[in-house]
């Protein structure tokens, strides 16, 4: 699953990675410990004068969808596992219309020994963000005035791990190659079934590293968190990060 990642990046430069118009604006803010209901950072792409454009704009983790009476069902939706998203009610309408990508510095995963669990960070080693393959939607409040603002919310698809990132947990964000966001954002392909199997190259390239503890705790937020550890940290419970892994 993914539970919580790193987003680091001002929307100006996360716009420019992504080729996309910011719709953020602001210094936006270093988030080392994103957890769900935050918002988040994400590109979609709309049509503009019969062209896509892609946009940067702030969505709510955990995704509420259009049908739910209650938002609070989106604390239960923060992921989509890519093997069913296309069939599932939660989640099949935005799969197939409103698909987004959701930039990280990386992501944290917890690795279990024996009543412990061990935290890691899984980045790109040359600062790269990365971008999270997510859904988004947008929900009305049908107790509030007409012409009161959507919420808008996201999720991350999972898929099963592959390679070195099986040994640490066995599921995983969808991270997708910068060949496939096109394709991804694209909002007249509503098929995106091509697109969902996990790339072995940029799995491979990525850069594990054991961290503190103290990411357990979404009270803790700065870049301490993203620090390697030469050795895994002895003091991490279970119970600490039952909430988290």
């Amino acid at each position: 699953m993914c539970g919580r990642y790193a987003s680091t990046k001002d929307p100006a430069a996360l716009a420019a990675e992504f080729a996309a118009d910011d719709r953020i604006g602001g210094s936006g803010g270093a988030d080392y410990n994103v957890a769900p209901t935050k918002q988040v950072p994400a590109v979609v792409a709309r049509h503009r004068e019969g062209e896509p454009e892609r946009r940067l704009r702030t969505m709510r983790w955990g995704l509420v969808p259009k049908w739910a009476k209650d938002p609070k069902i989106g604390n239960r939706m923060i992921n989509a596992k890519a093997e069913t998203v296309t069939a599932k009610p939660a989640f099949r309408a935005a799969a197939k219309y409103r698909r987004c990508l959701l930039p990280a510095d990386g992501w944290y995963e917890w690795k279990r020994d024996g009543d412990r669990k061990q935290p890691y960070f899984m980045t790109s080693p040359d600062g790269a963000s990365l971008a999270l393959a997510g859904l988004w939607e947008t929900w009305h409040d049908p107790a509030a005035p007409e012409d009161a603002p959507p919420l808008v919310t996201c999720s991350v698809l999972t898929t099963t791990a592959i390679g070195a990132l099986a040994e640490v947990h066995d599921r995983m964000p969808l991270v997708l190659p910068a060949d496939a966001w096109e394709d991804w954002l694209d909002p007249e392909r509503h098929d995106a079934s091509g697109l969902l199997e996990p790339s072995p190259d940029l799995v491979a390239a990525l850069e594990l590293r054991p961290v503190s503890s103290a990411v357990n705790d979404v009270r803790h937020n700065g870049a301490e968190l993203i620090a390697p550890q030469a050795d895994p940290d002895p003091a991490v419970a279970l119970d600490h990060a039952r909430d988290a892994g």
